[in-house]
């Protein structure tokens, strides 16, 4: 008869000795810090694009103007 073999250790299973209402809350703490980068990406994602357009116009334009 097969000995049955034990699931892989995960990283989970270090946050069982802690009390859940902790585990909740230390989740959902970094859940919302998540979001808060996520939203700044977001709000300076559009400015760094339009500086890179700005300055690969501004250096195509330079490279046609000397070519």
């Amino acid at each position: 008869m097969p000995t049955p073999t034990l699931p892989p250790h995960s990283w989970l299973d270090s946050l069982a000795s802690y009390p859940h209402w902790f585990v909740a809350a230390c989740l959902t703490l970094v859940a919302a810090a998540l979001i808060w980068l996520f939203a700044k990406v977001l709000k300076w994602g559009p400015v760094f694009l339009i500086g890179l357009v700005l300055a690969g116009g501004l250096a195509t334009t330079i490279w046609l103007l000397f070519h």
